[in-house]
């Protein structure tokens, strides 16, 4: 047994200012007040925030942590563990890589590399060394058939993660296409004239396979009714979308871009992810809806780093701090909630007969520094400094 005191304790509905938390064989087994003594060998917090582990739905780190430069690729088995690393430091206990099947995509995203990926992945969450649990947020292009082949064939457990997704400028995230303009002449250095006919040429060529979205929908469609996937409907736009993705079995509604998106998904009982990075900026990088308005109306239920590992924890302080919810759920939105988003019962909360999936942070200044990141199936490895 592993006794935690005088840690400040967020609890899903309060703060324990002086906790005592134990844990036993991966399982959380007492959250109390600290009350005066403690046992003896129990790790002194010291004040610091005792929190459950981060849940990630979305993370896509790890693309360039195996490419951080245009020709320059690692091994996929060593980015996924040096990757590993980087979410623990966040705090993250539970992490859903994202793997795009899809054949042409300028970011270097293919169907080989999707399987390469999903193979690295599954070998490091088996492997009885990863200090995290590995999963995979299987992401497919709408328009591509060799993507959906694919997926069929690396699709295993039950309830996977898949995220339907349609990036085609002058739609989703892109749906002004001046963004999408913008973004290729900040990444590619290219003028507005050659960001226009690159961007009027990715349109045309996938209008080619618009067809194939209605076949890529029926068949996700079917999986979710065999309980085989937990489906995701990125970035919808409007109640419409919205609706056709209930239709379809979808339970997520993922990166809303519009208030409107987001109040048809509560009223549907779809669950909300929204990105945490667009909480620390203050809003969305493309024009679309700020996460902290959805926030606020109460039309999220969970955070994902999306493109950036560290700012799930910064992201919910920050929400605290300015009163926009409060610790507690601002916490859950970090971790209960996207538990729930992933139908994941057994962690989210520091609550006897959970997993001891736990987090140890500091804040300085607003910014969370985190000091240690267990997990029930690493604690043996990982160990806490004492």
């Amino acid at each position: 047994m592993t006794v935690y005191a005088h840690a400040m304790a967020v609890l899903p509905d309060r703060v324990v200012e002086d906790a005592l938390v134990a844990v036993e064989d991966g399982l959380i087994t007492h959250v109390g007040e600290a009350a005066g003594a403690v046992p003896a060998g129990a790790v002194d917090l010291r004040g610091a925030l005792l929190l459950p582990g981060v849940v990630d739905t979305h993370s896509d780190g790890l693309e360039n942590e195996r490419r951080p430069r245009p020709g320059a690729e690692f091994d996929t088995a060593f980015a996924v563990a040096s990757f590993e690393g980087r979410v623990r430091a966040a705090g993250v206990t539970t992490v859903f890589h994202g793997v795009a099947f899809e054949s042409h995509n300028r970011k270097g995203r293919t169907v080989d590399r999707a399987r390469e990926l999903d193979t690295a992945i599954r070998e490091r969450g088996l492997s009885g060394h990863a200090l995290v649990d590995h999963r995979v947020l299987y992401r497919l292009d709408a328009r591509d058939p060799d993507g959906l082949a694919a997926l069929e064939e690396c699709l295993e457990a039950p309830g996977s993660l898949v995220s339907f997704e349609d990036h085609t400028p002058g739609q989703g995230q892109y749906r002004d296409t001046a963004y999408y303009r913008r973004w290729l002449e900040g990444t590619e250095g290219l003028s507005a004239e050659e960001a226009q006919v690159r961007t009027e040429n990715l349109v045309t060529e996938r209008d080619t396979r618009r067809w194939h979205r209605q076949v890529a929908l029926a068949r996700l469609a079917s999986w979710a009714a065999e309980g085989r996937a937990r489906l995701l409907a990125h970035d919808p736009v409007t109640a419409d979308e919205i609706d056709v993705a209930a239709a379809n079995g979808v339970s997520v509604a993922e990166f809303p871009t519009t208030v409107e998106a987001a109040r048809a998904a509560r009223s549907r009982g779809l669950r909300i992810v929204a990105g945490a990075p667009n909480v620390l900026r203050g809003g969305s990088h493309s024009g679309n809806v700020a996460a902290a308005e959805l926030v606020s109306l109460g039309l999220v239920d969970g955070l994902s780093s999306d493109y950036l590992p560290s700012t799930p924890l910064a992201a919910v302080l920050l929400l605290a701090s300015q009163g926009v919810v409060s610790l507690p759920a601002a916490i859950s939105l970090v971790t209960l909630g996207p538990a729930a988003v992933a139908g994941l019962t057994d962690r989210g909360a520091l609550v006897p007969g959970l997993r001891a999936d736990l987090a140890v942070a500091t804040v300085d200044r607003g910014w969370p520094t985190v000091r240690h990141t267990i997990t029930a199936d690493s604690a043996h490895l990982a160990g806490v400094a004492r």
